[in-house]
């Protein structure tokens, strides 16, 4: 299964490498000049490209021709790459606001940045075996199976408690965690146990009351969009098979996060004309671009061992950072500007990431 997934997600990544090779073919590839006619068309040549068909005046005729065309062509490394991830990571508002203003052919255009990464990231959870399932995986009927045989396990130690407090009021000499254990203190524990129990039934009870337990999650909602109740009902019949038919498609939908965000950023600068739909769709696709490369490196970093706690700090506080020094940079705003949309900003985020979720359930997105 594990292979499958690698091999899937190894396949979504060339296909996002050519998605964003189709989008802005011919970045910043280097000037090779030494013949005289073009070996395509036979125009004569007076630079590193033929002026009538476009093929570069210089072609390789070797292997290792073809593994560079294949690492360039899948992962567009050229140096428009390299000027634009720097800046993306460390001067994000610089990148956008010199784009906005007509710096184009230095740095690899907002939508193919956003296509490579977001491809890229698909590729590189599936690799890793990681999916929604894992979040949410267990149907809810093995919820609740495991908190019954949790409570079968609880009530067995208590049992055993019992005899042991039987056996040290005739004199035995019971251990509990290697130490002897008086009266006294087998007692507080057979009441702590008690409470415990009490505690766990309340527990149970209320999510038997809530419906979880039974084949489906309880969920009865019914929003009069056709697509959506569907959605809904297969999410209810399967979250497991949900979440993963979500993730599978989530890519091919991602394009939607955009036109979702523009509006919320759009909010935030209505009052003034000095900004338009199209600097905010620039800083919107950046931003997302960022977004899923820094969850590609938070992932490998994860896998190769890096400290739990590092990893859930950067999760947390990269991306409100990142956001903040975009917007000052982008707009041109100062610290206090920039810290309060920064603020709105995140909670736009959330108000997205729910729209994202539910537009993919009413486009079908579960089959």
């Amino acid at each position: 299964m594990l292979v499958t997934e690698g091999v899937e997600g190894i396949g979504e990544a060339v296909t996002g490498g050519m998605v964003a090779r189709a989008v802005e073919p011919q970045a910043g590839e280097a000037s090779e000049a030494g013949e005289r006619n073009c070996l395509n068309c036979a125009a004569s040549l007076d630079g590193p490209y033929c002026r009538q068909c476009g093929q570069k005046a210089h072609v390789h005729r070797s292997v290792g021709a073809i593994v560079h065309d294949l690492v360039h062509g899948i992962l567009h490394l050229d140096g428009k790459f390299w000027r634009t991830l720097p800046m993306l990571a460390w001067r994000p508002g610089e990148l956008t606001r010199r784009y906005v203003h007509g710096e184009r052919a230095k740095f690899v255009s907002p939508m193919a940045m956003f296509l490579f990464s977001v491809f890229l990231m698909f590729a590189v959870l599936s690799i890793y075996g990681l999916s929604l399932t894992s979040l949410g995986g267990a149907s809810t009927a093995q919820i609740q199976r495991g908190m019954t045989e949790a409570r079968t396990e609880m009530v067995r130690e208590l049992d055993e408690a019992r005899q042991d407090r039987v056996r040290i009021a005739a004199g035995e000499v019971r251990r509990h965690r290697g130490q002897p254990e008086t009266l006294p203190q087998i007692d507080a524990r057979i009441a702590e146990m008690q409470r415990d129990i009490a505690e766990f039934d309340r527990v149970l009870a209320s999510t038997t009351r809530l419906g979880i337990g039974g084949s489906g999650t309880g969920t009865t909602l019914q929003t009069g969009w056709r697509r959506l109740d569907y959605g809904l009902q297969k999410f209810n019949e399967n979250p497991s098979l949900a979440l993963y038919k979500l993730q599978s498609n989530g890519y091919k939908f991602s394009w939607l996060l955009i036109p979702l965000s523009v509006p919320f950023v759009w909010l935030l600068f209505f009052w003034t004309r000095r900004f338009h739909f199209y600097d905010h769709t620039v800083f919107v696709t950046y931003s997302i671009a960022f977004m899923s490369l820094l969850a590609i490196v938070l992932t490998v970093l994860g896998f190769a061992g890096a400290p739990t706690a590092i990893i859930a700090s950067a999760a947390v506080f990269l991306p409100p950072i990142h956001m903040f020094r975009q917007l000052k940079g982008a707009y041109g705003l100062g610290w206090f500007g920039a810290l309060v949309r920064t603020f709105l900003l995140v909670n736009f985020c959330f108000i997205t990431a729910s729209l994202f979720f539910v537009l993919l359930l009413g486009l079908g997105a579960l089959g």
